[in-house]
C-alpha cells in the first residue's frame, strides 16, 4: 500500500513555524506582517476562499484586512487601490482574487502588485525570478507540492519528473521548481502523444490537469511518488456528489507515496499564503536575503503515515 502523505498536518506544522516568525518580528518591535485580500464581484468559490485565507491569518497572527468591491468597479479604481497598498507600509502582502470580471484584465491588475509584496507569486518579476533561481516570491501551490515532496524524498538529483499541465499557476512553477532540484523534468499538456507511456517513466508525478481521475493506475511505475494537484466535484456511483482528484486514488497504491483529494495539496497553498506573507514581511522590514533557499522551512519527514485507509478516514 502506498503511503498517505498527510497534506492537513504538514500545513499545521508550516503554521506552526509562520506563527513563531510572525511572533519573533513582533517581539524585535518590527510591524506585524499584514495581508490584505482584494474581492471584485460576488463569485461564491472566490468568497470562500477568502474566508479560509482570513481565518488561516487570525491563527497565526497575521493582521489581516480586505476590500470587497462591487462587479462593475472599473479597471482604473481597481489599480488605484492596488497603488495605494503598495504604498502602504501596514501591508505587507496584497492578494486579488481571481477570477475578476471580465472588463477587467487580470494580466494588468496582477502586474501591478509590487513584486516585494506579491505574495500569490504571480508578477512577472517573481515569475522570472523563478525561472532563473534567483530567488523572489514563489507560487503558493507550486511551493507546497515541493514541500509535500520533500517529506519523501531525500534526494531530488537525476529523478524523472513529469507534471501533466502546463497552467501558468501550478505546471509551470512546479517545473521550474523541479529543475532546480536538479531533476529531468517533462511537462505534458493537452496535446501531448502518449501520455501514459511518459507517466510510466517518472519517479515523480504531479498532476495539475483539472481533469478528474486522468491518471489511472498503470500509468504509475511502482515506488513512484505522485502529488494530485486536481480537484473536481462529480457525482458517485451512489448518486451523490463527491470530490476527486486528476489521479484514480484506488488505483496506484502501488505507488511509494500519494496525496488524497481532499486534504493533500489543498490545505498547503493557504498555509504557503501565509508563509509568503510573513518572508515578504520580514525582507520589507528587515532586507532579509531575497536569495534564501525557499526550502528552508519544508516540514519534517515525520509526518507521513500509514495507508490509504488511513487517510481517507481522517
Amino acid at each position: 500500500m502506498a503511503d498517505i502523505i498527510d497534506g492537513k498536518a504538514i500545513a499545521r506544522q508550516l503554521d506552526d513555524r509562520t506563527k513563531a516568525e510572525v511572533d519573533a518580528l513582533v517581539v524585535a518591535g518590527k510591524p506585524r506582517p499584514g495581508l490584505t485580500v482584494i474581492l471584485v464581484g460576488d463569485d461564491g468559490a472566490s468568497q470562500v476562499y477568502v474566508r479560509r485565507k482570513i481565518k488561516g491569518c487570525e491563527k497565526v497572527g497575521i493582521r489581516s484586512s480586505e476590500h470587497r468591491l462591487p462587479a462593475d468597479t472599473s479597471q482604473e479604481d481597481l489599480l488605484a487601490l492596488i497603488d495605494q497598498l503598495n504604498n502602504d507600509p501596514e501591508v505587507h502582502g496584497i492578494l486579488c482574487q481571481v477570477p475578476l470580471p471580465q472588463h477587467i484584465d487580470t494580466r494588468t491588475v496582477l502586474g501591478a502588485i509590487s513584486p516585494e509584496k506579491d505574495v500569490d507569486g504571480f508578477h512577472p518579476v517573481n515569475v522570472g525570478r523563478l525561472s532563473t533561481g534567483t530567488g523572489g516570491i514563489v507560487p503558493c501551490t507550486p511551493l507546497g507540492v515541493m514541500m509535500l515532496l520533500e517529506t519523501v524524498i531525500d534526494d531530488f538529483v537525476g529523478k524523472d519528473a513529469v507534471v501533466i499541465g502546463k497552467s501558468n499557476i501550478v505546471g509551470k512553477p512546479v517545473a521550474m521548481l523541479l529543475l532546480e532540484r536538479e531533476c529531468t523534468v517533462t511537462v505534458t499538456h493537452i496535446y501531448t502523444e502518449n501520455l501514459p507511456e511518459i507517466a510510466r517513466k517518472a519517479d515523480i508525478i504531479v498532476a495539475a490537469a483539472g481533469a478528474p481521475e486522468l491518471v489511472k493506475g498503470d500509468w504509475v511505475k511502482p515506488g513512484a511518488v505522485v502529488i494530485d494537484v486536481g480537484i473536481t466535484r462529480i457525482m458517485g456511483d451512489d448518486g451523490k456528489e463527491k470530490l476527486v482528484g486528476d489521479v484514480k486514488f484506488d488505483e496506484v497504491q502501488h505507488a511509494k507515496a500519494v496525496t488524497p483529494v481532499p486534504g493533500g495539496v489543498g490545505p498547503m497553498t493557504i498555509a504557503v499564503l501565509l508563509h509568503n506573507t510573513a518572508q515578504a514581511a520580514k525582507a520589507l522590514s528587515n532586507g532579509a536575503d531575497e536569495d534564501a533557499d525557499p526550502y528552508h522551512d519544508a516540514p519534517d519527514r515525520s509526518l507521513i503515515y500509514g495507508t490509504a485507509e488511513g487517510a481517507q478516514a481522517s
